[in-house]
């Protein structure tokens, strides 16, 4: 079996539907990261399909590896964004040749049902509105976790406004109660003394987890933070490079590491960093802020790797960019998401979407 062509379907500048196709007639759908679709689509083009025409597609990893190595003078998002595109429809490619889902191909089902929490991406929300956002989710949807943002985004201590940060911590805790697991994430929005003085704030409040605290390269600094406090500091979500991943985790640069597939260049090279977590003996739990196909993605990937055991993140805001893309679309009922018994990726990509989206074959 070799694959014969690989095709782009792009609607916008958010996202691309990937398709593989092999010479016995098998087709697998994957996404692109979300976001640079009118740059990634050029790169998978151009880079990275050509690596993967004529190969059998159960040598995914064996292709990664020579295109990865290959392409070592242009590593950067938009490569590892295109690759992922790639990468995922051979899953599910991959899972429909065998008639079984992608997470029994990444090591076999450990968890039916995948804990989520709620994950608001909003820093303009008030406290007040955001506790009654999250309390009503509790409510209908039965989230036994929340992350929300604190701090600005790779900034050097400045709030949206001066005291937001203390005050949503302490409104969302008075509001959710000691029973809700919160996580907080400053976006690397924190020097080393501030937020320690922040994080101490979030033990005293039983918060669960501390997320870029500084900025992501800088991880002596995060490190730092994470030997000052006794809460879990998080971060990975940013980083590509494996070899870095490394790094972070043999050097105990955070407690909770979090590889996204999109940014990473796809589930074969997260699934690495999950075993990498799991040899640590500390928590991999892949970070997944966006909606679409990665949600699908990552609940795969929880599902099979013994370090992803945490609840995982599931965004709570309400984008219309990912509508009619694909079905059916996971329902979180009380906290969890069902995983699907279904070939592949479990999800049928939408006709309607193929038809009226600008394509591009390589072949």
């Amino acid at each position: 079996m070799k694959i014969t062509s690989i095709e782009t379907f792009q609607r916008d500048a958010n996202l691309a539907v990937v398709r593989v196709r092999t010479d016995e007639g098998v087709e697998g759908y994957g996404q692109t990261s979300p976001y640079l679709a009118d740059q990634s689509v050029p790169a998978l083009h151009s880079m990275v399909a050509p690596a993967f025409l004529g190969q059998d597609p159960w040598d995914l990893e064996a292709t990664i590896d020579r295109v990865v190595r290959s392409k070592y003078k242009f590593y950067g998002t938009v490569f590892w964004r295109a690759l992922c595109g790639v990468d995922t429809a051979v899953w599910d490619l991959l899972g429909k040749i065998t008639g079984q889902p992608v997470h029994k191909l990444l090591g076999g089902t450990l968890r039916e049902r995948v804990p989520v929490y709620g994950s608001s991406m909003s820093r303009t929300i008030s406290p007040q509105a955001e506790a009654e956002r999250m309390v009503a989710l509790v409510e209908s949807n039965g989230f036994r976790a929340f992350k929300l943002r604190v701090a600005e985004v790779m900034n050097r201590d400045v709030d949206v406004y001066p005291g937001r940060s203390e005050e949503i911590v302490r409104t969302l805790r008075e509001a959710l109660g000691p029973d809700v697991v919160l996580h907080a994430d400053a976006n690397g929005g924190y020097s080393v003394p501030a937020a320690i003085r922040l994080g101490r704030l979030l033990e005293e409040l039983r918060f669960g987890h501390f997320e870029e605290p500084c900025p992501y390269p800088e991880i002596e600094n995060t490190a730092a933070v994470a030997a000052a406090l006794d809460i879990a500091v998080a971060g990975g979500e940013q980083d590509s490079s494996l070899e870095q991943f490394h790094r972070i985790i043999t050097g105990r640069g955070v407690d909770i590491v979090q590889p996204d597939i999109g940014y990473i260049g796809g589930v074969s090279r997260a699934r690495r960093v999950a075993r990498m977590a799991e040899a640590a003996g500390i928590p991999c739990t892949p970070h997944c802020a966006n909606v679409s196909m990665l949600q699908v993605f990552t609940l795969h990937l929880a599902a099979a790797m013994p370090s992803v055991s945490q609840f995982q993140e599931w965004s709570i805001e309400d984008v219309t960019w990912p509508h009619g893309v694909y079905g059916p679309t996971p329902e979180v009922v009380d906290g969890h998401v069902q995983m699907t018994t279904a070939p592949g990726w479990g999800v049928e990509i939408d006709p309607g979407f193929l038809a009226s989206a600008s394509s591009r074959t390589s072949s």
